[in-house]
Parts: C-alpha cells; structure tokens; sequence
C-alpha cells in the first residue's frame, strides 16, 4: 500500500480547524500539496498553513454553500495547481433545536442552512472535480459523514438527512465514475474532540456522550484523519462507496 502523496493535490474543505486541520497535517506530512479551504476565519486558516510540512500550499476561501462558490473554489484550485487528485469533502455545520418549538420560518431556514453546506456542497464539489478529473488520471473523494445519518437525530433533524443524503450520494458517484478512475469513499465518525462538539461535551450531557462507547471517550480529529489518509490512498480502490464507520463501537450497525 502506497501512503506517498507525491505531486498529489489534495482539496480538503473546512480545513482550518477540527478534523479537516488533522487531515492537512496528516496529508503534508505525506508530501501531498494541500488546498486549505475555508469560509470565514481567515486568521486560523493562516494558522493551519503555517503548520503544515512541506511546500506549496495554499489557502482559498469560499463560501461553498452556494452552487457559485463552490464552482469558483473548484475554477481557481485548478487554475492555480492544475488538478485536483483528492476531495475531502469535510466542511459541515451542525444545529440542535426543538422542533416544535420552532416557527415554520425557522424550520426553513435551519434545513437550509445545513443541507447547502452539509449535502450539496459536497455533491456539488464532488460533480466538479469528477468532470475535471476524468481525462485527467481520475482522483478520488472521500466524504466525512456521521453516524447520525443511521441513528437518528431528534434534536438535528437536517443534519442526520444530510449525512445521509452524502453516504447515498457517495455511492452513487462511486458506481459512477470508477471506470474513469474516480473512486469514492465516507467514513462516518460518531462525537469527535472538535470545536463543532465542544458545546455538547460538558458536563453530565459530556459523560454520557463518552460513556455510549466502551472505550469512553470521543474521538480525536488525528484518528478520523488517519482514516481519510488511508482511504485516500493508492491500494483502497476496491473499497469505494464504502461507508466506514468510526465511532468507537458507540453506535453498531448490521
């Protein structure tokens, strides 16, 4: 198995902090050339850049919520590198709210919100480097789901169909386009150690969290990192529109 990102590109969305950050680090330290994407923090961006090993990366903002965004973002990475050998499709936002206690209004505008970014996003982002990359050598995407897209998610309802949606979607790319040499992957942790849960690990709610695994902790963003990386890799095409679950045995499936 090759674990070498040499002249590889690598796009990785949302990465200035949390999983996609560990996963820049992780890429680099490969020799991959990494894209750092982001939306609004430049200053942790700049961070997160400043931490990488190697030359040639680069930052790019955009707001890939929007279709327009998204389809800058994919235009200047190419016309910057050329390519684009690896799509971390990572970048996702997360709401709890009562349900009934919202006004319709609201309803909306939370499933907006979150399915722009956590699902067509990263559809579209997904569709943009495929068509660029499929006489150029092929690439391969891997998406970072959840397993609330299985267990249900009362208090974040569009975030559970959102993963869903991107684990469906997933594998539908994947059947797709692997005869142009795209290949398609989801890993789908449970809580990681990131500032997206960090509201939700204090406290009585905090130990409850940790104690759904048997190991009773959460995981850390290097771990799921470890996992786009290999998945990423030369030698895993026969696993793609896999969903690997990664969530320390807190949620088992059949």
């Amino acid at each position: 198995m090759n674990v070498d990102f040499t002249h590889k590109v690598v796009l990785i969305t949302g990465s200035s902090r949390g999983i996609g950050r560990a996963a820049a680090e992780l890429f680099a330290a490969s020799e991959a050339v990494v894209a750092i994407h982001y939306n609004k923090n430049q200053a942790l961006a700049e961070e997160a850049l400043a931490h990488l090993k190697g030359k040639g990366h680069s930052l790019f903002r955009a707001d890939i919520s929007d279709p327009a965004g998204a389809e800058k973002l994919i235009r200047e990475i190419t016309g910057h590198y050329g390519r684009i050998d690896v799509l971390v499709n990572n970048a996702g936002v997360y709401e709890e709210y009562d349900i009934l206690s919202l006004e319709y209004s609201e309803w909306l505008g939370a499933w907006d919100r979150i399915i722009s970014t956590n699902l067509n996003a990263a559809a579209n982002l997904s569709f943009l480097v495929a068509k660029y990359m499929k006489d150029r050598g092929g690439c391969r995407i891997v998406n970072v789901s959840s397993r609330g897209a299985f267990r249900g998610e009362p208090n974040a309802p569009a975030y559970g169909a959102g993963k869903a949606g991107m684990n469906s979607f997933g594998q539908s790319f994947a059947k797709a386009f692997a005869k142009h040499g795209i290949y398609v992957y989801t890993v789908a942790p449970g809580f990681v150690d990131t500032d997206m849960a960090a509201g939700c690990m204090t406290g009585e709610k905090g130990d409850e969290i940790k104690s759904q695994s048997p190991l009773n902790r959460i995981a850390r963003p290097e771990e799921v990192a470890r996992t786009i990386v290999f998945l990423a890799s030369e030698g895993s095409e026969y696993l793609t529109g896999c969903i690997v679950d990664q969530n320390g045995a807190s949620y088992l499936r059949t």
